[in-house]
């Protein structure tokens, strides 16, 4: 791919091989296809207030705010916080959310469309009409377009495997057989491979979970008979060769047929025809052409540790105001902060330092896809303007901290123990407490229901929305007729 520039000349797709069954990969990849023609776009400034004033909508709106969006929520990488401001953006318009039967769309297995409630592929007749697809899946893109329009704004989250792997051992440590063997996080990366077992029961999440759940295959070499990854033979760190991000917006008109066929592809100013052999050439070749077909599919991917620059670049994105991405953190486990930084190894101890090194090199396709993004989020705030960025940041941070005073208890996160609302209190899950929220008494009834969107976690609020768009049917009693006397 080219320099980084506002003007974006390239659309890129893809073919996919799909697979169904749990844990199998898919095997074969990309085929990117050149589109034509420039594509710019003007990034509207954002409406800041301070907090609890009214918020003064521009006279003129510059663009319309986008409300057809496919979020990949991502494991352990601060995805139910996002989720949360999309449940509750939707909440208030009346969007139509495409909601799984329970909580995830079949999960660790691709996502299929007929596990969208209400939605049937081969049903024939009129499909019903989705705004916004958010909820855990492993992406796979010929089936979301089934659901979704291919106009919809694709955006994601990833992290710092480092500070992902430290959340995932905790919080799977039940889940995963690697992890649940190993006394701890510290003695799995000394020596993953007396754990780690390609294919056993949960162990996608011990190994480069970012890069499964986007959907993507593994390189050649890291995949055995079965299409299951394995352990690289060098243990030394790979060279990462990523891809400069774009940074436009994708083209928002898609044939479908590219998907799943070849196409011609400029790679380095030539043309050239993907094939299979080409896709196997190694893996810096391999991560390269997974990386530029992400470019081609997602508009944005947010970056966990610069969590609400992130937020900004979506506002703006989006044409949402500043209020819309305003919201409190969920699914965080008590002594985990979320949004430390581990990318410059700054303040950390010799033995964090070592345990940092290892997991990056461990979970070295999370990593490429960690560098390529966070480059890409950069690049995106140097356009949107460094000074900019640091004066919406300020007023968001200011305007949670005004919501977390006027509508928690305690202002803050606390243990589930002090959660006495089933509302509120968050599930579960894992070796660590899994803090939530309980609301301030004496709000007012308005300020009382948006309190209880910011607060109300993630599960909760799904089946909030389930009943909304799935009422229960109430069957009436039958009648009687009267029994006259004789």
């Amino acid at each position: 791919m080219g320099p980084l520039s506002p003007t974006r000349t390239m659309r890129l797709w893809g073919p996919r091989s799909l697979g169904v069954a749990l844990g199998v990969f898919m095997t074969i990849g990309f085929a990117l296809q050149l589109w034509g023609g420039p594509f710019q776009r003007r990034l509207p400034g954002l409406q800041l207030r301070q907090p609890w004033a009214p918020s003064p909508g521009p006279a003129v709106p510059s663009c319309l705010p986008r409300q057809q969006l496919v979020f990949l929520k991502t494991h352990k990488s601060g995805s139910s916080s996002v989720l949360s401001l999309l449940h509750r953006y939707g909440d208030e318009r009346g969007l139509r959310f495409a909601l799984p039967t329970r909580y995830q769309f079949g999960y660790p297995r691709l996502f299929q469309a007929s596990w969208v409630k209400g939605f049937h592929p081969q049903g024939g007749g009129t499909q019903p009409h989705f705004h916004i697809l958010c909820h855990h899946m492993r992406f796979n893109l010929k089936e979301v377009l089934q659901v979704m329009p291919s106009d919809s704004f694709f955006f994601s989250i990833v992290r710092d495997p480092a500070a992902l792997a430290r959340s995932a051992f905790s919080y799977y440590k039940s889940t995963s057989s690697a992890f649940r063997k190993a006394p701890s996080l510290a003695a799995f990366l000394a020596n993953p491979r007396a754990f780690y077992r390609p294919g056993a029961r949960g162990d996608h999440y011990a190994r480069n979970l970012l890069w499964f759940d986007f959907g993507l295959p593994f390189p050649p070499e890291m995949r055995t008979k079965r299409g299951y990854p394995q352990p690289p033979r060098d243990p030394k760190t790979p060279e990462l060769h990523v891809l400069t991000s774009g940074i436009g917006s994708r083209a928002h008109t898609l044939d479908t047929n590219t998907l799943f066929h070849p196409a011609p592809t400029a790679a380095d100013g030539h043309s050239q025809t993907s094939s299979h052999a080409a896709l196997g050439l190694g893996s810096s070749s391999f991560i390269q052409w997974s990386l530029a077909w992400l470019d081609s599919v997602f508009d944005l991917v947010l970056v966990a540790e610069y969590f609400d620059e992130s937020l900004v670049l979506l506002a703006d994105a989006l044409c949402w105001g500043l209020d819309d991405v305003v919201g409190f953190m969920h699914n965080a486990q008590a002594g985990n902060e979320q949004g430390r930084s581990t990318v410059s190894n700054g303040g950390l101890t010799a033995e964090d330092r070592q345990l940092t090194a290892r997991a990056r090199v461990w979970n070295n396709l999370d990593w490429a896809l960690y560098v390529h993004f966070n480059r890409s989020l950069w690049a995106r705030i140097k356009q949107y303007g460094q000074s900019r960025l640091e004066s919406a940041v300020a007023e968001l941070r200011a305007r949670r901290e005004a919501l977390a005073k006027h509508c928690l208890l305690g202002g803050e996160a606390l243990d589930p123990k002090y959660i006495t609302d089933r509302r509120f209190r968050p599930f579960q899950f894992g070796s660590g407490k899994v803090l939530g929220y309980a609301l301030r008494s004496g709000l007012s009834l308005q300020d009382q229901e948006e309190c209880e969107r910011l607060a109300t976690p993630e599960l909760q609020y799904k089946d909030k929305l389930d009943a909304k768009q799935f009422p229960p049917k109430v069957s009436l009693p039958l009648k009687t007729s009267k029994v006259l006397s004789p």
